[in-house]
């Protein structure tokens, strides 16, 4: 990927109202806790300042030691390996409302690097401002805490798709699970979920060649499965296609703290 220094948009500040009622941050985190107005207002000042960033900017180098934790508000990232042979492994997607990383005082050097994959609005929040956030908000480190529950949580259920699932299993288990996550922050819209990957991305991230998943994914369409159009997926058979995945969103721990159901 590209360098940082390539990011070609002016800063984008997210203050207005009508925006951060809409902040993916607030929304993901409520999904955990019950957050107070000052918790709020909190979430609302670190993505107040952010930066459109163009898809395939490296945000996060591997081997950097990095001073901000990156808060993704729109678009999708991911964090991602090279291997020496050039073919690169996406271990991770990062959407809007994903806070990256949090344990920056722990962290160290970079072991992986963080890219963008689409276009992205992206918000950094300095090592200072994160630790005073946690400590002077209690509400918010334990709904950042579930949260990072939630990623090992996914990384393993990637981890046994890679090793268990068939090729037409893990695509359509990954579907499933974005349109939970996606669904949580608001951006589900009749059942449309935002796609912005390409099948070289969804190669990168399941094991699969290009042109085999370019086959999975027709095969879908044709089996009226799955649509697909623009940068957009929708579900056409829900449960059937939980039921192929062996889906369960429990893993997600995508729970409304008022409702306690799952969502989907």
């Amino acid at each position: 990927m590209r360098a940082l220094h390539s990011i070609t948009a002016s800063a984008i500040r997210l203050t207005d109202p009508e925006l951060t009622s809409r902040n993916p941050l607030i929304r993901k985190l409520e999904r955990f806790v019950h957050l107070t107005e000052e918790d709020r207002a909190a979430l609302e000042s670190v993505s107040a300042q952010a930066r459109a960033v163009d898809p395939h900017i490296d945000l996060i180098r591997e081997g950097a030691v990095p001073e901000d934790a990156v808060l993704v508000l729109e678009g999708f990232a991911c964090r991602y390996t090279h291997c020496q042979n050039g073919s690169r492994q996406i271990i991770a997607y990062l959407l809007p409302g994903d806070l990256c990383d949090v344990d920056l005082a722990d962290l160290g050097s970079m072991d992986h690097a963080v890219g963008t994959l689409s276009r992205c609005i992206i918000a950094r929040v300095p090592r200072e401002a994160l630790v005073s956030l946690i400590a002077q908000h209690p509400n918010i480190a334990r709904a950042l805490r579930l949260s990072k529950l939630a990623e090992e949580a996914t990384a393993r259920a990637w981890i046994v798709g890679l090793g268990c699932r068939s090729a037409q299993e893990r695509v359509t288990h990954l579907f499933c699970e974005l349109l939970v996550r996606m669904e949580a922050v608001g951006l589900v819209r009749e059942g449309w979920c935002p796609l912005p990957l390409t099948q070289v991305d969804l190669a990168d991230t399941l094991g699969l060649s290009n042109v085999h998943v370019n086959r999975l994914l027709q095969d879908l369409r044709r089996r009226g499965l799955i649509l697909l159009r623009g940068r957009s997926l929708k579900l056409l058979d829900l449960e059937g296609i939980r039921a192929m995945a062996e889906f369960s969103p429990r893993y997600l721990h995508a729970a409304s703290c008022d409702s306690g159901e799952l969502l989907l």
